[in-house]
């Protein structure tokens, strides 16, 4: 891509260190002369946990519209992610997935891929791109305590270091990438600006994950998942193993109200042998765990609709989980993040003309639009569900989505339909397609799986690991 001129003494201030932080400075470095990122505590050299970051220690990978979206903004990034041994996981040929429809197939062709690494790892390598431009600068354990401007024009923010001084920094556009804690909501209400719609829809969903030393080579290992079905009685519990830098598998387990994992260590095996199919207990009977069970509550999926607001001031701009977050069984912050700050970086090209950031927040809103619609149409289904709950449009859409997914157990026209819009690359409504359509009411063209597809290279591995039988004899 190539630059363009920049006006005389412009600046970016971005609120927080995070990978949106960072992202958000990658999308407007090559239009401004000088990037501040404000981040509230210290940031690690290399691969390290970051403070204010608990969702580190669960799975995470990046889905291919997420990854495209960064290699976009930060190119190289990919490549540097696999030299560093994150995976390439072709979709679905490398995947062993258990839906609530059945086991879905690892068709030899495949139509989209997915990063799979630790999230400090990810973090990392894309910290280290974007400081690599000389007129971007990171202040650390300094905290944004305010904006300044009003209600048409934000003109720059309030910062306080840790002795407590407090200076102004101004600047030609602020965005907020600070994530969960964001005070914008609170701040734009001290401008004058009200009426803001906030949603949360909380499943009550539990995290609790653990880092296993693999007994097996994880370069070119599947990703393992067990989803839950809502349609069961019991509590809607299910799992995820990814390979990642180091041959370790990640491992997530999840449970609803009425049967959630704890801490306890002891347990951890036994709880992944309570969901609807065993592979994981069995996987992780093999394997040596490494860290201890780290849980987090903060699954509920939260939005700001600023983009609704008939108010917005000239200068400010949001992004990341600042507008929506959502439940991580999904695997879509990240994605959404980059989506929408390529789309923040596709505007600047003009400049900084009037209107620049109330169409930039109607942009960053697209991407989320289809997160949330995901995130949400899926999560309603349990009955655990709080702040929404399907209504009869609702129901004859998942009862559509799961023949959709029965289908695709034994259709690749099907599978790679689903897959187009679980990678971020298609919106929800190429799901109704009239080419889609016709394939669900056809029904899956092969017999569904009785049990995990494993490659014979893998079952060779397996096979010398155990003595047969059970889920992965």
């Amino acid at each position: 891509m190539s630059e363009v001129p920049r006006r005389s003494s412009t600046r970016a201030v971005v609120i927080g260190g995070s990978i949106a932080g960072m992202l958000a400075a990658a999308a407007v470095k090559d239009y401004v002369n000088n990037v501040d990122i404000i981040e509230a505590h210290g940031l690690p050299d290399g691969p390290g946990p970051r403070t204010g970051v608990p969702q580190a220690a669960h799975i995470h990978f990046l889905h291919e519209g997420g990854a495209n979206a960064i290699e976009s903004l930060l190119p190289g990034t990919i490549d540097q992610l696999l030299a560093a041994g994150a995976n390439r996981i072709p979709m679905t040929t490398n995947m062993v997935i258990y839906s609530p429809e059945g086991w879905y197939r690892r068709w030899r062709k495949s139509t989209h891929f997915m990063i799979s690494a630790s999230r400090d790892l990810t973090d990392s390598v894309v910290r280290d791109q974007v400081r690599k431009a000389p007129h971007v600068r990171v202040r650390t354990n300094t905290k944004v305590v305010g904006l300044l401007g009003d209600r048409r024009k934000v003109t720059g923010v309030r910062v306080q270091t840790a002795d407590g001084t407090e200076t102004e920094v101004h600047a030609d556009l602020v965005i907020d990438a600070s994530g969960r804690s964001t005070r914008t909501p609170q701040w734009l209400s001290g401008l004058g600006i009200t009426g803001l719609v906030e949603k949360r829809i909380d499943s009550g969903l539990v995290y609790a994950s653990r880092l296993y030393r693999a007994p097996v080579p994880t370069h070119n290992w599947p990703m393992i998942g067990v989803h839950a079905d809502p349609q069961l009685p019991q509590p809607g519990n299910a799992g995820g193993m990814l390979p990642i830098e180091g041959d370790r598998w990640h491992v997530s387990l999840m449970g609803a109200p009425g049967g959630q994992p704890t801490r306890d260590a002891d347990a951890f095996q036994a709880f992944a042998r309570t969901l609807r199919h065993p592979i994981l207990a069995d996987l992780l009977a093999l394997a040596e765990p490494l860290t201890d069970v780290s849980v987090t509550h903060s699954t509920a999926n939260h939005r700001y609709f600023y983009e609704r607001l008939t108010s917005w001031p000239e200068g400010l701009v949001a992004l990341g989980d600042s507008v929506a977050s959502f439940n991580p069984v999904y695997a879509q912050g990240i994605a959404v993040t980059a989506q929408g700050a390529v789309a923040l970086r596709s505007l600047l090209v003009r400049g900084l003309p009037s209107g620049l950031a109330r169409r930039a927040q109607h942009a960053i809103a697209r991407p989320v639009d289809t997160a949330w619609t995901l995130a949400i149409g899926s999560d309603i289904r349990f009955p655990t569900t709080t702040g929404a709950s399907p209504n009869i449009a609702d129901r004859l859409l998942q009862r559509y989505v799961s023949r959709l997914s029965r289908t695709a157990t034994g259709s690749f026209h099907a599978a790679t339909a689903l897959t187009d819009v679980l990678a971020m690359k298609a919106a929800p409504t190429s799901l109704v397609t009239p080419c889609v359509l016709v394939t669900a009411l056809a029904g899956p063209l092969r017999p569904q799986l009785d049990g995990p597809q494993f490659t014979p290279a893998e079952r060779k591995l397996l096979a010398g690991l155990t003595t047969g039988g059970g889920s992965l004899g």
